[in-house]
């Protein structure tokens, strides 16, 4: 778990993590293999910097762990993406999606 200089759990605002999710779903549902040869100038890392902008706040190595994630699960239409989603829940102490 990730914590404070002052040793108290980060928490993530519940908003940022549900922006989060939200921008890494509509990603999902707008990817597809071609996607760099049919939209010109566009490139993944693009969409990443969009989908990981609300949790700026979390520590750089988080960042880069979450990035790799939401690549694969951008670009990987089989992608289990339940334990993304419990990650965020748990960063933010939404525990509702506990049983997923």
């Amino acid at each position: 778990m990730t914590t404070t200089p002052t040793g108290e759990p980060l928490m993530l605002d519940p908003a940022a993590a549900e922006a989060a999710l939200y921008r890494v779903a509509i990603c999902t549902f707008t990817w597809h293999p071609n996607k760099e040869a049919d939209e010109p100038g566009w490139t993944i890392a693009e969409d990443l910097d969009w989908c990981l902008a609300p949790l700026a706040g979390l520590p750089n190595d988080q960042l880069t762990d979450l990035r790799a994630t939401v690549q694969t699960l951008i670009t990987t239409p089989t992608a289990d993406r339940r334990a993304f989603i419990r990650h965020l829940a748990a960063l933010s102490g939404d525990n509702s999606f506990d049983n997923l």
